[in-house]
């Protein structure tokens, strides 16, 4: 068999993966579940998406049908198609994410330009991510609270009110973190499911007044909307995709629940998104408002529930912004897993949700970035001017991804749908672009600092290892057998840490060679991270010579591993651990940059959380 044939036979084998494991029934519970984890971001959108649209152009009963038909047909083939039904056909294990569309195409493209090209937009997609991070919390929470005009007796509340009130929230919502949100999160599903029945039953109450408004189902609107009013409605459709900002989370979440109960969970909120924008429309053609659409039309509902509805909006925002956090979080964790970024302290907050994780000074950075852009922007309105570009530009790199292991998996129907997603989310990215200057920069901005990280700390390392003159096992071996052969040897096992246990890392060489620092049991142990995201196995290289073996711990770049208790579990009680400490000296300014790094960042005993009364750090120094 040819290796282009196993390549293929081995994605169709991980495109398959996610139907074997998902024909089941979802159970109530899980959908509901679903609904608190996956759609707090989508689930948020009308609170902003038409009134944004709508200051750019009037509300006529022609521009009204337009955009709703364009909001309809953005939900099937951005979210329905693309991740819905195309991408989550594509899992690791289960795990799905922009991560993992880059893993099952590495899998094929190994070396060469396509491989540096995969990687590149592996790592552009993880960065815009994390910048989306950065504006849903701003964006979410800030239209909540400036719901609070249309209370009587707020009527007159000024933007420095509305910005602190805000802020207060956030900063309280951030601090939270370091605690988990373990305790609480049994509220979020039932909660989001009180919020998407408050969005179907206030948007089927206008609809039943003008019922015709479905009729913008059609997609002959959208078409006829985006002819007739060329440069303004690309300006419009620049807009629209507010409405799907969110819906890569049904794909990237859905190793926690599985892929059922999203899309089961995703019916309804299709639903409920679909039956409240037409309401807002409808309630458009017969009420002339241009602010907070969404709020206006609770109200003229009942002012008796208005204050209820706003309370409930602001949870939900908060839900969705909680959701946002945990993203980052667990894409930081994965990026620390799979060596393309700096090792940093993570507080485990849950004992039973591997995705409960929190990282310090993620945690605070994103608060100072989201106080930045509540600060910069002040309105709703300013702030989707910046909001889309990230999650444009990630759902595009996407569909490539995905139209190319189609290609090799030899799935000709769906990569022609990939292929047709495709060239929509181009679209909608050259009309995002527009953006760039009214404050969609701060998008390209908040993403360059991940992205200048991950290429810092992925090229620096491998910079690095080219330098690291590590020595070969066999060579190794005619030295420190020598050595143990004169039978000085200290009582007990000592543990040594390297990447690879066939190439002898040079603090290890420096211990026993030259310091004659040699145990009566001497391990190498390496820790192996593989391209699945779940699953801890264990391999033992028993007797590589007399006193030395090697113990490799292989493990997905989701798990939280315990060494401590491997060990123990495989009967090692080590006297004494040795690991390297890097001196690096150079002349390099962008390798000064990944020093500099180095030594800010913990090293992996502290991550690993090894017991210190038992570590050794050697210092080897690079001149790189």
């Amino acid at each position: 068999m040819e290796y282009n044939d196993i390549v293929i036979n081995s994605i169709a084998a991980k495109c398959k993966e996610c139907k074997m494991k998902t024909k089941r029934f979802s159970s109530f519970k899980e959908i509901v579940q679903a609904m608190g984890l996956v759609f707090g971001d989508i689930g948020t959108s009308p609170i902003y998406t038409l009134t944004v649209i709508f200051t750019l152009t009037s509300p006529t009963t022609e521009n009204l049908f337009g955009v709703l038909s364009l909001v309809f047909w953005t939900l099937i083939i951005l979210v329905t198609l693309e991740y819905a039904w195309l991408a989550m056909s594509l899992s690791i294990k289960g795990e799905g994410g922009i991560i993992v569309l880059k893993e099952i195409l590495s899998g094929s493209v190994r070396t060469g330009r396509k491989a540096a090209f995969v990687t590149f937009l592996g790592f552009v997609g993880v960065s815009l991510l994390m910048g989306d991070g950065v504006i849903t919390p701003a964006i979410s929470i800030l239209s909540s609270v400036e719901g609070l005009k249309l209370i009587p007796g707020f009527t007159h509340i000024g933007i420095t009110t509305v910005i602190l009130i805000t802020c207060t929230i956030t900063i309280l919502l951030f601090m939270f973190q370091s605690k988990g949100s373990d305790k609480v999160s049994y509220t979020f599903g039932p909660t989001m499911l009180i919020w998407f029945f408050a969005l179907l039953l206030s948007g089927a109450y206008y609809i039943a007044e003008i019922p015709g408004i479905l009729g913008a189902v059609n997609p002959y609107y959208a078409i006829e909307f985006m002819v007739h009013n060329g440069l303004t409605g690309i300006f419009i459709l620049s807009e629209v995709i507010l409405c799907a900002t969110g819906g890569e989370a049904l794909y990237a979440d859905m190793g926690h629940l599985g892929s059922q109960p999203i899309r089961h969970a995703w019916y309804f909120v299709f639903f409920a998104l679909v039956i409240n924008y037409f309401g807002q429309g409808a309630f458009l053609m017969t009420h002339h408002v241009k602010n907070a659409v969404l709020f206006s039309m609770v109200k003229s509902i009942s002012n008796t529930f208005y204050i209820p509805f706003l309370i409930l909006t602001l949870l939900a925002t908060i839900i969705a912004s909680q959701a946002m956090i945990s993203a980052v979080m667990s894409l930081v964790y994965q990026g620390i897993t799979t060596r393309i970024f700096p090792l940093l302290k993570i507080k485990y907050t849950s004992t039973h949700l591997k995705s409960q994780i929190y990282i310090s000074s993620v945690n605070w950075t994103l608060l100072i970035a989201v106080l930045l852009m509540i600060f910069l922007f002040r309105r709703s309105e300013n702030l989707a001017a910046a909001y889309g570009l990230a999650v444009t530009a990630t759902m595009t790199i996407s569909a490539l991804f995905m139209i190319w292991i189609f290609k090799l998996s030899k799935h000709r129907t769906k990569m022609i749908i990939a292929a047709l997603v495709f060239i929509t989310d181009f679209f909608f990215l050259i009309a995002v672009f527009d953006k760039i200057p009214h404050g969609g920069f701060w998008s390209i901005i908040i993403a360059l600092i991940p992205f200048t990280v991950i290429q810092l700390w992925s090229r620096g390392g491998k910079v690095m290892h080219k330098s690291f003159m590590s020595m070969p096992v066999d060579i190794f071996l005619e030295s420190y057998n020598q050595i143990y052969s004169l039978g000085n040897n200290i009582k007990g096992t000592a543990l040594f840490f390297a990447r690879n246990i066939n190439e002898i890392p040079p603090y290890v060489v420096h211990c026993i060679v030259r310091g004659n620092i040699i145990y009566e049991n001497n391990i190498l142990v390496s820790i192996k991270t593989t391209e699945s995201p779940y699953g801890i196995s264990v391999s033992k290289i028993i007797n590589i010579s007399k006193g030395l073996s090697g113990f490799q711990i292989n493990t997905g770049y989701m798990e939280i591993v315990n060494i401590p208790a491997i060990l123990k579990e495989n009967g090692i009680t080590e006297k004494v651990i040795f690991y390297g400490v890097d001196d690096i000296t150079t002349k390099n300014p962008l390798l000064k940059l990944y020093s500099f790094l180095k030594k800010i960042t913990p090293a992996f005993v502290r991550f690993y959380d090894l017991p210190s009364n038992k570590l050794h750090g050697v210092i080897t120094r690079l001149d790189l």
